[in-house]
């Protein structure tokens, strides 16, 4: 018996960047979205990024504000290298960088948040399923590390 490939995103957001409220109209039946909502999008640490796949994650986003436009100045910066850093990372491992994105959104641009998790599906499509059981392994033993 073949299940259809239902892909799992977790979305990280600041919450002056998007509001809960806005997200009503993204969403789908083939698809599994879970938000985070953050205080400030400097808030998301690596260790949350890589929980979020070892919780079966199939790709994870990180929406901030956009440059220059941060409450707190530079969260969205902070986020930027966080991300950046554990892309590289999820390569070293073998888990493709790619399942991890982050972008720049205005707050209540519900078309670019839709447009945002369309790309991301795509990207899920094309990447296809990992294997969980080894990431978790793996993660377990590289999730204890916070740097930045």
């Amino acid at each position: 018996m073949d299940k259809k490939f239902i892909p799992k995103i977790t979305v990280f957001h600041c919450i002056n960047a998007f509001s809960q409220t806005s997200w009503s109209s993204v969403g789908g039946d083939d698809f599994e979205i879970k938000f985070i909502k953050l205080p400030c999008s400097s808030m998301v640490k690596d260790v949350f990024l890589l929980r979020a796949y070892e919780a079966g994650a199939d790709g994870v986003v990180v929406l901030v504000c956009p440059e220059g436009q941060c409450r707190y100045v530079e969260g969205n910066i902070r986020a930027k290298k966080r991300v950046a850093w554990v892309q590289n990372l999820l390569n070293d491992i073998g888990i493709d960088g790619r399942r991890l994105s982050l972008s720049n959104i205005a707050a209540g641009d519900t078309a670019a948040a839709a447009q945002i998790i369309d790309d991301v599906l795509k990207n899920m499509a094309e990447l296809g399923i990992y294997d969980r059981c080894r990431a978790k392994t793996i993660i377990g033993n590289q999730g204890n590390h916070s740097t930045l």
